[in-house]
């Protein structure tokens, strides 16, 4: 527990996010070295800017402790960034949490199939039936769900996974501290993940919800699974984030195919049409993984129902990415750079606000990769990040493979 408190005084502090708590890491060894360290010594590390330094020097380890307490009274334990059971899948995301705290059972995941279950709060009853089903099945043959706990999609997979009846097959990504029940309705959810699996946050205990860190627990979600399944989602839904998400970090994104009439389809019916690999039964999720996990999927007969769209078949474009990962490759090959001639740069800046303003301001008509952007705009990583996500979910910007980003009209 001793050492503990230095790993949270550096992930709690405001002002210095996860990529360069991290660098920070790297550089010095451990977090107790990190705190003991001087302002010559931080100035020496590439990429910690001033206000990371004014950050750092406050070496008060009163909230550390107070964070501690919280964690036994409330039954959540803390793992670090260096802890054989941090999830390897989550350290080798962009952004990693530098600390997760866990309330429940988590298995060692990267041992087994995860899956991540996404979709809009806002759902029809077709989107509940066919998440809690699919999500039942999964479970019931060994593939652990990765799901928000919000309303809706989220909450109906929950509860199709909980009923499969086993143990440790259900993991929780919330964007809240434990100690704060998002949505109120779902504390019997809750209690139910937590004694029968885990939910894991980025945040302590105690730490309100808000609108940021939904965009940032969606990253955590795809982190921590080998494939993300969109079952319903509008045209600007968090959902579809996730899936850029999974894209970036080399998972794999299924669909759901639903009506085509219904706003909230939107979204989930382009990336069907974009290449993602349609769900018409939760066995299309679980023949991708079987001979991967030949030992862990339980299942009565061989997978061997190999039902792949025609769009799913396709060979990806420049226009078409490709949503099915391939062995040895990190990224995914896509290329979503706008082909337009003319962009309307101020009036894009215009519409935004904040840090979303000063991102569109550094990129302008240019092509960025991230680190470039965090760079000369002088915000701290995890504000651009947030930004950027925002910026997404309002359609004022592109992404596109290797981390590099334009703006879009």
């Amino acid at each position: 527990m001793h050492h503990l408190k230095y790993w949270i005084w550096l992930s709690a502090m405001g002002g210095v996010g996860a990529v360069t708590a991290l660098r920070l890491l790297d550089y010095f060894g451990d977090a107790e070295k990190v705190f003991l360290a001087n302002e010559k010594q931080y100035r020496q590390v590439e990429g910690v800017k001033p206000s990371d330094i004014s950050s750092l020097m406050d070496k008060s380890l009163d909230k550390a402790n107070a964070i501690l307490v919280d964690c036994e009274r409330i039954g959540c334990r803390v793992l670090t960034f260096f802890d054989e059971e941090y999830p390897e899948r989550l350290r080798n995301i962009y952004n990693p949490p530098v600390t997760l705290y866990v309330k429940g059972t988590l298995q060692v995941v990267d041992h087994v199939p995860v899956v991540g279950i996404v979709g809009t709060r806002d759902c029809t009853s077709y989107g509940l039936s066919a998440a809690e089903s699919i999500s039942y099945e999964l479970a019931r043959c060994g593939i652990i769900v990765a799901t928000g706990l919000a309303k809706g999609i989220d909450s109906a997979a929950a509860r199709g996974a909980l009923r499969a009846g086993g143990q440790g097959y259900i993991v929780g990504v919330i964007g809240s501290g434990h100690g704060v029940v998002y949505p109120p309705e779902n504390a019997k959810l809750f209690d139910d993940v937590a004694n029968f699996g885990a939910i894991i946050s980025e945040y302590p205990p105690y730490k309100p919800v808000a609108k940021t860190h939904f965009p940032a627990r969606n990253r955590l979600i795809s982190g921590i699974s080998l494939g993300v399944a969109v079952i319903e989602a509008p045209k600007r839904s968090g959902a579809l984030i996730t899936a850029s998400r999974a894209l970036e970090q080399g998972r794999d994104v299924f669909t759901l195919p639903g009506n085509v009439d219904s706003r909230s389809c939107e979204g989930s019916n382009l990336l069907l049409r974009d290449g993602a690999i349609a769900i018409l039964s939760a066995e299309d999720i679980i023949s991708e993984y079987a001979k991967l996990f030949p030992s862990k999927i339980k299942i009565s007969a061989p997978a061997d129902r190999q039902v792949e769209s025609e769009i799913a078949r396709r060979k990806p474009d420049l226009q078409m990415p490709s949503y099915k990962s391939k062995p040895g490759v990190n990224k995914k090959e896509i290329d979503n750079i706008a082909r337009v001639e003319y962009i309307d740069v101020e009036e894009i800046i215009a519409a935004l606000d904040g840090d979303e303003r000063i991102v569109a301001r550094t990129i302008k008509s240019k092509r960025m990769h991230i680190d470039e952007i965090i760079l000369e705009s002088k915000l701290e990583a995890s504000r651009v990040l947030t930004a950027i996500t925002l910026m997404e979910i309002k359609g004022s910007i592109f992404s596109s493979s290797g981390k590099f980003y334009s703006l879009k009209p």
